[in-house]
């Protein structure tokens, strides 16, 4: 819409800005973070007013030109898909807190708020705390929230478009999905009236386990929406900086956080963070807690689909062999695809005839 909307208006001699704005109410009233696209040369004629009413950060403004066309309110969109996860992964830390370790808000919202004083600090954490210590009368307020997540949309365009690009933003797409599953409540309530009602195990839960395998999903899901802008930019020739990105996400917005002060510098010179040496050690150091702990809550009969997907995809990720060439086999066999062979470093297309 951006694109066709630019263009009909460039007929006119009239520019159009496409701008990803992030911030909620607090943002409107403080200072948002803003994503603008489009000609650059529009951008410079309203860069004085963006910039006085971005959020700011020691001063700078949290808005910056990001590139041609639409590449404003792609980068918000990423944003938000990034945020769709972010936010499964605190339900899941709290679920798993909550009906595994048999904890109390309040005791949960004690151990987040430790969680805030080091790396992973967040906005969105942040809250989380306060909205698990408030009470209506004597009543913890979560209790009495129905277990249904809305959602208004980026989430789906996020899973589309990497579908389209072919990037596996496999977190985003989890806490999609996630989101769809609270929604069918009554389905929900009568499968259990079915199925039985799950027994969850109570355990003594290794919250220091819990919290490595909740930093390390983290990780992954900012990898993913990284690779996601990335590879969007080497696409549609947007050129984005991705550093600017994450410094203009620093405030105002709804996923700024001390890791994402952190991907200032790792995003100079790179898009891959999960390789970087700043975190390489943690991953493969944490990569057993997110492994213990999610075989462990899903065997004690909870669902926890952003920390299953983390752990699959780093899993997967760095597997050099997969089952995928029963695939392309499976592939050739019915439709003729063809595939490549390991003793053939030439990638040349084969097709075999596999049943006379």
């Amino acid at each position: 819409d951006t694109d066709r909307r630019e263009a009909d208006l460039a007929k006119d001699g009239i520019f159009f800005i496409g701008s990803g704005v992030s911030g909620g109410a607090k943002g409107a009233r403080f200072g948002p973070s803003i994503m603008p696209g489009g000609a650059k040369e529009a951008y410079q004629l309203v860069r004085p007013i963006f910039e006085a009413v971005a959020a700011k950060v020691d001063g700078t403004p949290c808005v910056d030109y990001l590139g041609q066309r639409s590449a404003g309110n792609y980068v918000k969109m990423v944003h938000n898909g990034i945020e769709y996860a972010e936010m499964q992964l605190l339900a899941e830390v709290y679920q798993i807190l909550r009906f595994s370790g048999q904890k109390a808000p309040e005791e949960i919202a004690d151990i987040l708020e430790q969680w805030l004083e080091d790396e992973l600090s967040s906005y969105l954490l942040e809250i989380t705390v306060d909205i698990l210590r408030k009470k209506e009368k004597e009543k913890y307020l979560i209790d009495i929230i129905v277990d249904q997540a809305g959602n208004k949309g980026t989430g789906g365009w996020t899973t589309a478009i990497a579908t389209e690009l072919g990037e596996p933003a496999t977190m985003i797409t989890a806490a999609l999905f996630g989101r769809y599953l609270s929604e069918i409540k009554k389905e929900r309530e009568n499968a259990e009236n079915i199925f039985g009602i799950t027994e969850i195990e109570t355990k003594v839960i290794d919250v220091e386990a819990v919290k490595n395998a909740y930093q390390l999903a983290r990780l992954i899901n900012h990898h993913q929406g990284v690779k996601l802008i990335s590879t969007a930019s080497q696409q549609y020739d947007w050129g984005l900086n991705l550093s600017e990105i994450a410094r203009i996400w620093t405030n105002g917005c709804i996923i700024r956080s001390e890791l994402m002060k952190t991907l200032i510098h790792i995003l100079e010179k790179t898009d891959n963070i999960l390789l970087d040496p700043y975190f390489l050690e943690f991953a493969k150091k944490s990569r057993v807690d997110l492994s213990t702990v999610v075989s462990s809550i899903l065997a004690g009969g909870q669902s926890i689909p952003c920390l299953s997907a983390a752990l699959n995809y780093i899993n997967g990720y760095s597997a050099s062999q997969s089952g995928a060439n029963i695939i392309q086999a499976q592939r050739d066999y019915f439709g003729a695809h063809t595939y490549k062979r390991k003793d053939d470093p030439s990638g040349k297309a084969y097709h075999t005839i596999w049943k006379d």
